[in-house]
Parts: structure tokens; sequence; C-alpha cells
């Protein structure tokens, strides 16, 4: 047998530090080495099976090999039943041989039981969401002649009794756990072509990881229904909801949206994790030159400035750094968010609640009353919240907000339909600045892009990078690895266009002619819209073309 903590250095990317963190904690309290390490998020659920593949040589299970499974009629029903309680599956069997996949091939519980059996034994290693397929399958092997929804007066009760089952709560951790340990923002379930699919958005793509049984659809809806505060009995109506848990040693806070489709309901589940997040300028990925202009302004007193793009463009964390840059003793500052996503040591925040009136411009309205030096309104959606922002710039106070358009130049067309008047917006603005994000090429696996000559013909790089002094191009290519799960790609970085609210801008009309002059303005200042922001970032190798196009383009 192998040496379990080469196996796990070696194979399995366990840091040193980490496995003697776990080998300490062994010692003094005992338990599995493996068990130990997912219990610190070190490994993941789904590592334990080809762990024990490579560690004591049993063979994985595949579901695939067992398209038409069926209960055995010459084994009762109970020794299923109590196979489960050790997350094993008797796959196959004959008078003397069985074929077992299971979780956990060491448990003592299981072996034990085995024994009483007197069986040759075949085990194979699987997943947790390998088996709860067939779990579910089971139970609708043995209650045929129960369809979940006819259940009449008792229906809330049984679907109660389905949410909180072993098999429904294990499947839905793991589904968390593993969505963690890859780095998602996101998960998705939904019903799709008769199956009920999970997908990831990593690095705010998607990703599809698994497809569970149909049948699993409404125990695990249920229970992140239940565990969400949501009423479990309507699925006529979308809902809201939150959860707070610690799963794989991480404190997590996850916004949870049902949403009703034809085949059932799609869920989307966000996590926010607040040990995840670094609210640091060399963390957002800015380029030098816009890092430096925004700099100037945040070291004024008065004026407003502006994040535009479309949502999950990573404008709120953008904000959040620049109040964590502001962030000390001498100053009050106050926010005012929909919803407040993660709490901000010495930071006033605020969460708006429009059922009882209380919106960002009521909102808005009572933090000036409070003395803020600082304040930033979670996002501008009507005139009222537009006007008290930009009056608020004008009586002392520094604003941040956010507005939905494509580019810098457009937030003033975007205030002017909200009927905010233009004097207004020419005294308060300090500055816009537009952003994307984009993927980050791997750091261990991006490697010289042979197609460089190509690309330079192709698309203005090299005017880029005359603007902006450089002298030696970087492109590079996404190729994939264990560190990136094989993407190319590992984070996300900012693209942005920036706009100063200079004396050229202020001084020009802002009627429909105004966005070619604000573009033309800044081009004359080299200063670079989002396409060619994200051109410097391929230039100097932080990510490619494709991911350039795909945002910006």
């Amino acid at each position: 047998m192998m040496d379990i903590k080469k196996l796990l250095t070696e194979q399995f990317a366990v840091s040193q530090s980490d496995l003697e963190k776990a080998t300490t904690y062994q010692e003094r309290y005992s338990g599995r080495l493996e068990n130990i390490l997912v219990n610190m998020g070190c490994l993941t659920e789904d590592d334990l099976a080809p762990l024990y593949h490579q560690l004591l040589g049993y063979s994985l299970f595949d579901p695939e090999d067992y398209p038409n499974w069926q209960l055995n009629e010459q084994i009762t029903i109970s020794v299923y039943e109590q196979l489960k309680q050790y997350d094993a599956l008797l796959v196959e069997a004959s008078a003397d041989c069985w074929t077992l996949a299971c979780k956990d091939p060491l448990s003592i519980e299981l072996s034990q039981y085995l024994l009483s059996h007197n069986v040759e034994l075949n085990v194979l290693v699987a997943t947790e969401s390998q088996l709860q397929a067939f779990f579910f399958e089971i139970q609708s092997q043995t209650e045929a002649n129960v369809e979940i929804e006819e259940l009449t007066g008792d229906e809330e009760a049984r679907l109660r009794e389905l949410a909180s089952e072993a098999p429904t709560v294990n499947l839905l951790n793991s589904l968390i756990t593993k969505a963690l340990a890859r780095g998602a923002s996101d998960m998705h379930l939904e019903p799709y072509q008769g199956r009920f699919r999970v997908r990831y958005r990593i690095d705010g793509v998607l990703h599809e990881v698994d497809s569970l049984a149909p049948k699993m659809q409404l125990p695990i809806t249920t229970r992140l229904k239940i565990l969400s505060g949501m009423d479990i009995a309507e699925k006529r109506r979308p809902q809201d909801g939150k959860i707070e848990m610690r799963i794989a040693n991480q404190e997590l806070d996850i916004r949870v949206s049902a949403l009703p489709l034809n085949e059932g309901e799609s869920i989307v589940l966000r996590f926010l994790r607040k040990d995840s997040i670094r609210y640091d300028m060399s963390v957002l990925g800015l380029s030098g030159d816009t890092q430096t202009l925004i700099g100037e302004d945040l070291k004024k007193t008065t004026g407003v400035v502006l994040l535009t793009g479309p949502t999950g463009s990573g404008k709120t964390t953008t904000l959040y750094t620049f109040l964590n840059e502001l962030n000390n003793p001498d100053v009050k500052i106050i926010t005012l968010e929909d919803p407040v996503e993660y709490q901000l040591e010495g930071i006033n925040q605020v969460q708006v609640n429009s059922e009882i009136g209380f919106d960002f411009a009521a909102g808005l309205r009572s933090i000036v009353r409070q003395d803020p030096d600082i304040i930033m309104v979670g996002e501008i959606r009507d005139k009222e919240t537009a006007q008290i922002a930009l009056q608020s710039a004008l009586t002392g106070h520094l604003v941040f907000s956010t507005v939905h358009t494509n580019d810098a130049a457009s937030a003033y067309t975007r205030l002017l339909d909200l009927g905010v008047e233009e004097f207004l917006l020419n005294a308060a603005l300090v500055s816009v600045v537009a952003q994307r994000l984009a993927r980050r090429l791997c750091q261990h696996c991006a490697a010289p892009d042979e197609n460089a000559n190509e690309l330079l013909a192709k698309y203005p790089l090299q005017r880029v990078a005359e603007n902006a002094g450089i002298q030696h191009l970087t492109i590079q290519k996404a190729v994939g690895c264990e560190h990136c799960n094989n993407a190319g790609y590992k984070g996300r970085i900012a693209i942005n266009e920036y706009l100063r609210c200079d004396d050229e801008i202020k001084a020009t009309p802002k009627n429909d002619q105004f966005i070619p002059k604000a573009q033309a303005h800044n081009a004359s200042l080299k200063r670079r819209n989002l396409m060619e922001d994200g051109f410097y970032k391929v230039i100097t190798g932080v990510t490619t073309i494709d991911e350039v196009l795909r945002v910006a383009g």
C-alpha cells in the first residue's frame, strides 16, 4: 500500500503545512487523516474516491456501467436500506458474491455488517453524488405507488421529511463543498431535458459539473427552501432567501433565488465568502495609470465618483476597495446597499427595505442627517436618488455609486434620461469608471502564444503599447493544468475605462454628440477605452484576446 502522506502531497496538492496540522490534530484527537483534511477544507468529498483508488487499489465506480440498475429480487429491501446508512450500494449480487459501491471502504461499521453476510466482496469506491442517484432509485422502486406530486393533506410534512433525510443533506453539502473547492461564485440547479443539472459559475463562466436524477429535484429544492426561509408549498412565484452556514471549515452566507420554470424550479445559490475577498487596490488589477488617476479622485473631499457596468462586473467589490482605502478613524463612512453583501469593519452599512418604503432615496435622505464624510449608494435607479446623491456632493460629501451603462460617457446620458439637470452633473461629478471582469491567465501554465504575430497584425496591440510606453510585449495563451481545473484561467482582473469630468467634459453640451466627443477627448489624453485596456492586459501577459473580446467586444 502506498504511503498516504506522500500520496496526499504529490497527487492531491495538500501542502506540507496543512498535512502537519492534520497530523497534529490526529495525534491529539485521533481520527482518519483524509477525513480531517476534508473538514479543514484541504480535500473535497469527491477527492476521497480517487484517493482510496490509488491508496487501496479498489476500482472506481462508474454509474454509466449500470444504466438499467434494478433492485435484486433475491435480496431483501432491508439490506439495501441498511447499506444506505453506511453510504454503500449493492450494485450486483449472487448467492456467494456481492459487488458493492461505497464511499468509505475503511468504514468499521460497514465491515462488521458485511461480515455477518459471509459473502465474497468486489468493492468499488464511489463519490457521494454518484451514490445519491441510486439511493433515490431505491426509494422510487420501493414507493412505486406513491407519487410525491399527488400527495394531499400530508404533502408538506412529506416534503419536509424528504428534505431532512441523510441522502438529501449529504448530497447538498457535497455539491456546495465542491463548488467552494472550485472557487465558484454561484451554483445553478435547474431541470433541463428530463434531468436535474448542476452548473457552477467559475470566474464568470458557467460549467456543467453534474447531472442528478430527476427524482432528486424536489428533495433538494425543498431543503434549500427550508434552509433559506422560503415557503416550500409555493411553486408558482419567484422567491428569495438567505442561508448562513459553516461548511468545509468556511463561514458562508448564501443568497438563494427560486424561479418557476415549465419543468420545475430553477434554484441559484450565490456564495458570499467573507474570508475570500481582499479589498486591496493591488488585487483589483487596475492598470498603473488608471490607478494613479483614481487615487487622485479618492483624495478629494467632495464630489461623485461613479462606477458603470452590467450586473456581475465587480462594481460593488471595486467600491468596497475604494472605501477600504479611505477607511480610518478620522472619517465617517456610511453605505446604503441592496443587499449588504459583505460586512466591512469600521464602516456603517445600511440595507434598504422597499417593502416598508425604505428605498435608496429615503435611505439617502436619512444618511445625510448622520453627518457622514463619505457615502456609498449601491445603485442609482431613479431621479430622486440621483438628485440627492449629486446634491450631497455639493454640500461637502464624497459620494460613490453605480449606474448600469455600457461605457463611461454613457453615464451622463443615463442620468439625464432619469431627469437630472445638466448643471447638476457638471457641478458634482468627479469621474466615471466603466468596468468589466476578464479571466486572469493561470500563472502556473500560461505559455507564449505562437500566434502573436497574427494577433499583432489583426488588433491594435502595438498602438496600445506605444501609448502606454511598453517596449516589450508579452502575449500569452491559456493552456490548463491542475491548479486551474484545466481551464487555463485562475481568478479575474478588472478592465476599466476612466473618464475624468474635467473642464473640457463640463463644457461639452450633453446632446447626442456628447458620447463621441467625450471618447475623442479621452483618446487625445491617451486614456484607453474598455477594449484598449483589455488589449493592455493582453500585451502585459495578464489575459488573452479571446477573454477581452468576450467581455468588452
